[in-house]
């Protein structure tokens, strides 16, 4: 199918494609105004100039598959020419999902700069630890200047503040440079605040169903399945990168034969395609053709066995039998299972974003590395960071900043050992400053576990001594003893 936006010819001018079902005049204003003209579903027309808006029955709304925008949600669409984009990875042979070490980050958060080219003179030092594969936290442009990017409103579009596209693209291609793959999270699952701006051009959403964070989309309009699946093809194609994370497909509705999330793994072809899924459901990897799926079954078992937590959504775990099923994959292939002992939920979901201590990180990071699973490093774990990472927003309409606030401490209302004036305020530009990370070298044990984990075969044995408290893994000759009850790991030959 044609692309939805709008894609430059080459000779001043750019071709526009735009999803508008139900609206009755559609123009484009740039260096002046044109009137699209229908074909079915969609409009088309040709225009001139750089920056745009879309007129829909008299209202101006940026592009809802915009590639740019430069101003953030509320400014104008600008062109973006992907072709201007200098490449030197034309070598590159991509990284095997048999050698994938991620390392998730967010680019904000991660360096001082906030940028993509902030994170660019780190790489190096990451390839050395082990790491092979960067998962950046959604980089599609949202309301305000810092969020953790699950509230995208233009996900074509990168966000501005982090360097825009082409920050994007060098980031990309220094990664392969230092043989990096790049991740990249993404949302289908709703879209954050201003959703009026999709609404304005066609019924991109369903009252059908409910997702925890806003209106359902409605993946049986064939428009609204292109807004996804061609966000998808974009960053693949025009930007390099080597995979996608797909946020919490279990909140992504689709009764079509073909199932949305099918689909965009069939268009995507050779590029890698992880799913964040409720646990025990593994439609991903069974039936839509994905390459691996997050395990968070094993992070919760490691987090209760290590602290004793059993508050809210800890209650039902803690047993080490159930992470030694874990580990051995499930009935699956222990590579489609991604599993951590930190990632940006499980840190930045809890009141005040604190990580393990250094003696449970320890033990947790020793089990997850030493699987035979596919790890995640959350950033600065490497180092034992004990900076936090909270959750933080910057919401330009008071309305919603203050129910951002409200429903933070609401969240907590199961965790008495919690109030509600404890939790950070999201908003608080120090919310976001506390969790920057802080500089370091990695420990010893990192790189002794990622050097080891390029050695040891695949086979995995494993004994679970319930009542000690304590597991033994074994691949080859080797042996790694995790004990959860005084917090030690040892390994032996």
């Amino acid at each position: 199918m044609d692309r939805l936006g709008a894609v430059p010819c080459g000779d001043g001018t750019a071709e526009l494609r735009v999803w508008a079902p139900a609206c009755e005049r559609v123009s484009v204003r740039a260096d002046g105004e044109v009137a699209l003209e229908r074909d079915g579903e969609y409009l088309l027309g040709r225009f001139t100039g750089d920056d745009y808006v879309l007129v829909v029955d008299g209202a101006a709304w940026p592009d809802p598959c915009s590639r740019w925008q430069p101003e953030g949600v509320n400014g104008r669409s600008r062109v973006l020419d992907t072709r201007a984009f200098e490449w030197g990875d034309g070598d590159w042979d991509g990284v095997a999902l048999d050698d994938f070490v991620i390392y998730e980050l967010h680019v904000g958060a991660f360096s001082e700069e906030g940028t993509f080219d902030g994170v660019i003179p780190q790489l190096p030092g990451l390839r050395e630890l082990g790491v092979t594969a960067i998962e950046l936290m959604p980089v599609a442009t949202f309301p305000g200047n810092r969020g953790w990017g699950y509230d995208g409103l233009y996900t074509s579009a990168v966000h501005p503040v982090y360097g825009g596209p082409f920050g994007l693209a060098r980031l990309v291609d220094a990664a392969h440079a230092q043989g990096l793959a790049l991740i990249l999270d993404v949302v289908y699952n709703h879209v954050g605040p201003g959703d009026e701006a999709l609404r304005a051009f066609g019924p991109y959403f369903t009252d059908q169903h409910e997702t925890f964070w806003g209106d359902a989309l409605d993946y049986g309009q064939r428009g609204v399945r292109e807004w996804a699946i061609q966000n998808a093809e974009q960053w693949v194609r025009d930007f390099h990168v080597d995979g996608l994370r797909l946020d919490a497909v279990h909140a992504i509705f689709d009764d079509s034969p073909l199932h949305v999330c099918a689909e965009l793994k069939q268009r995507v072809r050779d590029a890698l395609v992880i799913s964040e899924m409720a646990i025990d459901d593994w439609r991903p990897v069974d039936e839509w053709g994905h390459d691996a799926q997050w395990a968070d079954r094993s992070h919760h078992e490691l987090h209760v066995l290590l602290t004793g937590e059993r508050e809210g959504y800890y209650a039902d775990y803690g047993s080490l039998a159930s992470l030694a099923e874990d580990l051995r994959g499930r009935g699956h292939d222990p590579r489609r299972s991604v599993i951590c002992a930190q990632n940006h939920d499980q840190v930045g979901n809890r009141a005040l974003g604190d990580r393990l201590p250094e003696d449970a990180l320890r033990v947790a990071a020793a089990v997850t590395l030493f699987s035979p699973c596919t790890p995640l490093l959350f950033m600065g774990e490497e180092r034992f960071e004990m900076a936090p990472f909270q959750f933080f927003t910057d919401h330009l309409d008071p309305a919603i900043a203050e129910a951002t606030r409200e429903g933070r401490k609401r969240e907590f209302a199961d965790f008495a050992s919690f109030t509600g004036e404890e939790v950070p305020d999201p908003q608080a530009l120090e919310t976001f400053l506390r969790s920057k990370l802080h500089p370091g070298e990695p420990d010893p044990l990192y790189r002794e576990l990622l050097a080891l984990r390029r050695e040891l075969p695949r086979e995995l044995e494993i004994e679970a001594d319930e009542e000690a408290k304590i597991l033994r893994l074994r691949r080859g000759g080797v042996t790694l003893v995790a004990d959860f009850g005084n917090r030690r790991v040892e390994f032996s030959r």
